[in-house]
């Protein structure tokens, strides 16, 4: 089978958010540190590509970033990883479906923000500020914009960015739950991604990367960061739990589905010979 039914992804992804909601702590945490990395070296990516391209390209050099930015995704739901973005929408399904407790829920969100943020913290500073590859020249300048505009979002655009954000992160997580073929799970991931990063919605593992490696530069404040940080958190969480897991939950896991009883076809008993034992 090349992909799944809706139906069957809404089971499978309750399924995958149970078990991420019963890893270990330590195993929750490696795996958060490696997707929050992966996404960060896919934004890192996307900055070193866009960064020298010539004005007169317009938007197209929105899109040319916004096509090589779905790697990091692709590395944390192929490769491995614990995304707080995509977590957002399995382990809150496997809540709703009651497989998984508000509790552990919560935890494991708490978890997987940590872990994320080490992550994309590590690739901030290391490859950005010590290495240099957002530190100065023309790479430089474009992590100062970008990160300005994502500051510059008040705490309700942040917060609606962030749902506009997940809704299509979350998706493409979805999709790539849908297919069984490794070509199949990079397009789903691919083209969600693109979009979302192509439109400049705000996701809040990225501005993990982004908005550090510019406070690293000696750009913006850390007070600063948190303040984005928050309405993006919740947006996020909104986009994923509600606008996708509640969404699914009610139309394919609300009702348990009527129990499907096998056709049982009658068959006539073979004739007895008349000498067979009486009763």
């Amino acid at each position: 089978m090349a992909a799944k039914t809706p139906l069957e992804v809404a089971q499978y992804t309750v399924n995958t958010g149970m078990k991420k909601g019963q890893n270990p702590v330590s195993s929750v945490l490696v795996l958060s540190f490696l997707a929050g990395a992966f996404i960060a070296l896919g934004f890192l990516l996307d900055i070193r590509v866009i960064a020298s391209a010539p004005a007169e390209w317009g938007s197209l050099v929105n899109l040319i970033g916004a096509a090589v930015f779905p790697v990091g995704l692709i590395l944390v739901l192929i490769g491995g990883g614990e995304l707080l973005t995509g977590n957002m929408m399995a382990v809150p399904l496997a809540t709703l479906a009651r497989k998984l407790s508000v509790g552990s829920m919560l935890k494991n969100l708490t978890l997987v923000t940590i872990g994320n943020f080490l992550g994309a913290l590590f690739v901030a500073y290391a490859f950005g500020h010590v290495l240099g590859l957002t530190g100065e020249g023309v790479y430089l300048t474009k992590v100062v914009d970008m990160a300005g505009h994502k500051l510059h979002d008040g705490f309700l655009q942040a917060f609606i960015s962030g749902i506009g954000c997940n809704w299509l992160v979350a998706l493409a997580v979805w999709l790539s739950y849908a297919s069984d073929t490794m070509s199949g799970k990079v397009l789903g991931i691919w083209f969600p991604t693109m979009a979302f990063v192509a439109i400049g919605f705000q996701h809040v593992v990225a501005n993990m990367f982004l908005i550090p490696a510019a406070i690293f530069e000696g750009h913006y404040s850390w007070g600063q960061y948190i303040m984005n940080f928050i309405p993006v958190w919740l947006g996020n969480l909104t986009g994923g739990a509600l606008f996708v897991a509640a969404a699914y939950w009610m139309v394919y896991l609300r009702k348990a589905e009527p129990e499907v009883k096998p056709v049982v076809q009658t068959v006539e008993p073979e004739a007895r010979p008349m000498w067979s034992k009486q009763a």
